[in-house]
């Protein structure tokens, strides 16, 4: 008996459990192909960064961040498009351009842990309703029905659960490892966004301001 075989012999159940393992699988291939264009080598990028600030040079600043193409440079590069308008409106832009990263980086896994969720359930509908089944056969044979008779129909009926548990548990595991790399990821953005704001707003002091707070700490 073949994998199709035993695929049929699960019953109605084993379609509904196949597309969850199609969307899941779709969902992961997605994500993985999200997560490694995201990478990025944030120190390096932040001694890029800076240099061109202090160098006023913000248009190429904003062409090296079109380069990277990565959610960290996305922030940055419409943070510093409102840099002459000063720092409140480039903080601004960046809190909102890292809202949208981030509900992009997100897109999907809620649908990961739905498929984690909804698999292992229906498997175990499956394994209820081949149970129900059995339980009639045996009234159908008013109660003469032999193991035989009986051992067909349950491990019918098991297959569903245990495809369901093989779909449930590696789609559980994925939605957990995403949602981490998402947190690591965010939590980059937010450091390279507070170490920008922090440049700009150094820079953007001039030198009487800089004396007068020395005077001031002396």
């Amino acid at each position: 008996m073949n994998l199709l075989d035993i695929f049929l012999k699960g019953g109605f159940i084993m379609w509904p459990i196949l597309l969850s393992s199609i969307i899941g699988l779709a969902v992961s291939i997605d994500r993985f192909i999200m997560l490694r264009k995201a990478k990025i080598n944030v120190p390096a990028f932040m001694v890029r960064i800076r240099g061109f600030i202090k160098k006023k040079d913000i248009s190429g600043a904003i062409s090296y961040c079109m380069q990277e193409k990565s959610p960290v440079a996305n922030i940055v590069r419409k943070g510093l498009k409102k840099y002459k308008y000063g720092h409140d409106r480039v903080k601004d832009a960046i809190e909102n351009a890292g809202s949208q990263e981030i509900s992009k980086l997100e897109k999907g896994l809620s649908v990961l842990a739905s498929v984690a969720g909804i698999a292992p359930l229906l498997g175990f509908l499956g394994t209820v309703t081949g149970m129900i089944q059995a339980f009639m056969t045996i009234q159908d044979l008013a109660g003469a029905a032999n193991p035989s008779d009986l051992a067909g129909g349950i491990w019918e009926a098991l297959i569903t659960t245990a495809f369901g548990l093989i779909i449930g548990i590696p789609a559980f595991a994925l939605y957990n490892y995403f949602l981490s790399a998402v947190k690591k990821l965010v939590g980059e953005m937010e450091t390279v966004a507070n170490d920008v704001i922090d440049v700009i707003q150094d820079g953007g002091k001039d030198e009487a301001e800089i004396d007068d707070e020395i005077e001031m700490e002396l």
